[in-house]
């Protein structure tokens, strides 16, 4: 990277903070209906500034602690706490990703992305939404991380808990009693943020 792309990027980070800091200032609370928040995380990857992507990760879960996060910006935040040695939370983290979207670890290994018949309880779960993603097992500067990953999602912990997941999932598709239905979330819910 140059250093021309290296100013570009922190130009950035810069701008998407100032834009931040003037709806609260404006609004008394962030108005981010652009998804500003979220852009940060990428460009302190492509920087390989972890630890200015901790602190904003950091600041990111103070002042957004109910926002679940896109599957991408999770991906990153999981990057991100691997790279700066935090790996139970970067476990965590991996988790709550595969649950936004079960398809995103086989899209980053390059394994081919077979659907199946489960509940897409928005279209981020569908397999069609991990074809924009910026990352792969082959970058080298993830080349520890994947190793990790590959790993990590190879235990037997997260393949209980990801196959719980998934078949929660399954059972909501052809569920329709809404007390059930709202078992079945609050149990998906809780599995998630077990991580």
């Amino acid at each position: 990277m140059t250093p021309k792309q290296i100013e570009r990027l922190k130009k950035k980070i810069a701008d998407i903070k100032r834009a931040l800091a003037a709806e609260k200032r404006k609004f008394g609370w962030y108005d981010d209906g652009r998804g500003l928040r979220y852009l940060p995380t990428k460009y302190f990857i492509q920087l390989g500034d972890y630890s200015g992507g901790l602190t904003y990760t950091k600041w990111f879960d103070k002042n957004f602690p109910d926002d679940s996060g896109f599957p991408d910006f999770l991906f990153e935040w999981t990057i991100i706490l691997f790279k700066t040695g935090r790996i139970k939370e970067a476990e965590q983290k991996a988790f709550q990703t595969f649950c936004r979207n079960t398809y995103l670890f086989d899209k980053f290994f390059g394994r081919p992305i077979i659907p199946f018949d489960k509940w897409e309880g928005s279209n981020l779960e569908a397999p069609g939404f991990t074809e924009y993603l910026d990352y792969s097992c082959r970058q080298p500067a993830l080349g520890d991380f994947s190793e990790w990953l590959a790993s990590f999602i190879s235990t037997q912990d997260f393949i209980n808990r990801s196959n719980k997941y998934i078949d929660i999932q399954k059972r909501l598709k052809t569920e329709d009693d809404s007390e059930t239905r709202h078992y079945l979330v609050r149990q998906a819910n809780q599995l998630e943020q077990s991580g």
